[in-house]
């Protein structure tokens, strides 16, 4: 097994869930997941938003919006659904994930709330979907609007355990509200919420990254990484909240940040510009917490090594 930082597109395609959480965990905070919106037109004609994202140094990318039922990524013609994830793949040399979003109907609502179609909602059947289409990591989240709840989401980790097993690395939280009320800035999660979701087998637990949600200080998230690690799980520190297309400087700031409080993997969201974080800051962000070295060496790295 290989550190993530060391891992080339050959590694990659030989990991499991269980494996590519080792990996992780061997980097030390040094692992960049970029999200992408999977049916966004791309930033320029001709690749998907995930090539782009790959190519300013992420290790890992994360399909929002992706409908198991109806799989779409755009920038991709002429594959058969079935296919459609593992060519993704074979482009990037990357592991490749999606959302799946646990919706509570009984979620009290902060907002007027989106109706998903059922291919982005969890269950066991979306879960069982995703499996056979070949994702390396599911992601237990909500977009805003869609009265995701952290009761629901705790639930839906342990169905997502059972039929994933070791196949598929379980990330488990929420960015921010999903338009849920009493589950937003300070409040959006404990460390009792934090120590279910590991109980319930979160590989991972998200948090908000520090300085995206009110009330997301850096004690406050260190206290809540700690808790994570206390109970066997790593963290991924979150961008859901558009500052991806925040400048350089506040970019560094939430990179060190984040780093500083513990953080095993560094998520940055999908709404720099449309469907796609601004690609310099991906850039920025992996150089903050890596340096160059790291960075240039995921960028340039054939995927035929």
């Amino acid at each position: 097994m290989k550190r993530i930082l060391n891992c080339l597109a050959s590694d990659f395609t030989k990991m499991n869930g269980k494996d590519l959480k080792a990996s992780i965990e061997a980097a030390e905070g040094r692992t960049m997941i970029a999200e992408i919106v999977c049916t966004a037109t791309p930033l320029y004609p001709g690749l998907t938003n995930a090539e782009y994202a790959a190519a300013f140094g992420a290790d890992m990318i994360l399909l929002n919006m992706f409908d198991v039922n109806a799989p779409r990524i755009m920038g991709i013609e002429d594959v058969p659904d079935e296919n459609l994830i593992r060519k993704l793949k074979e482009l990037l040399g990357r592991p490749v994930g999606i959302n799946l979003e646990p919706v509570d109907v009984h979620a009290l609502p902060a907002e007027t709330l989106q109706k998903l179609p059922t291919g982005r909602i969890l269950t066991a059947d979306s879960l069982k979907r995703a499996k056979e289409l070949g994702v390396d990591f599911i992601c237990l989240t909500g977009n805003p609007q869609t009265g995701v709840t952290n009761n629901e989401i705790m639930q839906a980790t342990a169905t997502a355990k059972t039929i994933c097993d070791d196949d598929c690395m379980i990330i488990a939280g929420k960015m921010h509200g999903a338009g849920v009320k009493g589950e937003a800035g300070g409040t959006i999660i404990s460390e009792e919420v934090v120590r279910g979701f590991v109980k319930a087998g979160a590989d991972v637990i998200l948090l908000p990254g520090v300085g995206t949600v009110p009330g997301t200080t850096l004690e406050k998230t260190a206290r809540l990484v700690e808790a994570a690690h206390q109970a066997g799980a790593l963290v991924m520190t979150t961008i859901g909240t558009s500052q991806e297309g925040a400048d350089e400087q506040t970019i560094k700031q939430m990179a060190l940040y984040n780093k500083m409080a513990g953080a095993d993997i560094h998520h940055i969201g999908d709404a720099g510009y449309n469907g796609i974080a601004v690609p310099e800051n991906i850039m920025n962000y992996s150089i903050a917490i890596r340096g160059r070295r790291h960075t240039y060496t995921r960028m340039a790295a054939s995927i035929r090594r």
